[in-house]
């Protein structure tokens, strides 16, 4: 498994969050900071996020100049569209040089296959790369949309930073803030009333440009967060049952948080290429419309003073890229996966399998080989 990479990618931030969550607030105040300047911002539709106070200039390419000194346009097509006739037209010089684009998506949206646009599509997979995921969820009416829409539960559970817009409407939001860290315990959640979600803390969250940034991979994947969250439930304990505030449990059946899981994969040991492949083949091929997101960093034994960097959405990789060195002194593998109605005890034994340290529930490995489909647990 290897990777190289020849141009330096360019960093991509997606903000997203349900309806009404505040996307257009906070991308004005992100579009007045510097750290932004020479961003290319994309939307759906003009009309629907209210920027016109922003623009200052329609261009002759149909993308419209902003007060920041942004440039603004919307999907025309679709996102793999967009994103290829951009890059083209920097190439070309139709474009000047940009440094970051920003996807602000439809408060419907399913996150995944915005992720998949970039990691699939093998052009535009070289040319960007991934700097974050900042979801925004409405304190006020966040609890009854996790109730109600799986989009929103998605939209936070993929998260690399979840930003609680309007908490100062409500009198408490600690059920809230409990039932968001029990969907995702690495993101930090940060709240907008108190001035916390500023540019410096929702933009390069990512090991984006691998050839001029050393990525800080203990923050990115925050996997100790991942090991309290485990141990505090116990070994393969379902994750949605947490009790909140005054022991108010916080299960109900409406809720579409018992769908998602949030664990980590840990080993010292080298991972055989081979071995790490067919891991990853088999677990898409049998559940890849289960993996919401994995990330990770990767010790392969033929190159373990290089570990690579992974990113997965569901059946969809990133061409996995090669460090020069460990970025700190924790040399081992970590791998975050966000799954829906996928056991990690499941994952785990898989795991178990191909590093040859059989346990409870791990399959038979030569069986896997033989037959793929038989790791179908539907």
């Amino acid at each position: 498994m290897t990777a190289s990479r020849l141009i330096p990618s360019v960093p991509v931030t997606i903000i997203t969050g349900f309806l009404g969550a505040g996307k257009t607030t906070l991308l004005n105040r992100l579009l007045k900071d510097p750290a932004l300047s020479d961003s290319i911002v994309i939307v759906n539709e003009f009309g629907e996020i209210g920027l016109d106070h922003l623009f200052i200039e329609t261009r002759d390419d149909g993308m419209i100049l902003m007060a920041s000194g942004c440039l603004c346009c919307t999907i025309r097509g679709d996102l793999v569209d967009t994103l290829d006739d951009l890059m083209k037209k920097r190439d070309t010089g139709k474009l000047s040089e940009f440094k970051r684009i920003v996807i602000e998506t439809t408060g419907l949206a399913d996150p995944a296959p915005i992720l998949q646009s970039l990691l699939a599509h093998p052009y535009l997979a070289a040319r960007y790369a991934l700097d974050g995921v900042v979801t925004l969820v409405d304190a006020v009416n966040g609890s009854a949309t996790l109730d109600n829409h799986m989009e929103a539960v998605k939209q936070a559970a993929i998260a690399d930073r979840i930003v609680l817009t309007k908490a100062d409407l409500v009198a408490d939001t600690a059920l809230l803030r409990a039932r968001l860290q029990a969907l995702n315990p690495a993101a930090p959640l940060l709240d907008a009333t108190k001035g916390e979600a500023s540019a410096e803390a929702l933009i390069g969250t990512g090991p984006f440009d691998l050839a001029n940034k050393t990525p800080d991979v203990a923050a990115w994947l925050h996997a100790e967060a991942y090991q309290d969250h485990h141990h505090h439930h116990g070994h393969g304990h379902d994750h949605h049952h947490h009790d909140g505030p005054e022991g108010q449990h916080a299960h109900d059946v409406n809720r579409h948080d018992a769908h998602i899981r949030a664990f980590c994969l840990t080993t010292d040991d080298a991972i055989p290429s081979s071995a790490f492949e067919m891991f990853l083949s088999l677990l898409r091929s049998a559940h890849g419309e289960k993996l919401l997101r994995i990330k990770g960093i990767i010790k392969l034994a033929e190159t373990p003073d290089k570990p690579i960097i992974l990113h997965g959405v569901q059946h969809v990789f990133h061409p996995p890229v090669a460090l020069a060195a460990w970025p700190d002194a924790d040399h081992r593998t970590r791998m975050v996966f966000i799954t829906k109605d996928l056991d990690e005890r499941f994952v785990e034994g898989l795991w178990n399998a191909f590093l040859g340290r059989p346990g409870i529930d791990t399959p038979d490995r030569s069986a896997m080989l033989d037959n793929p489909l038989s790791l179908r647990r539907d």
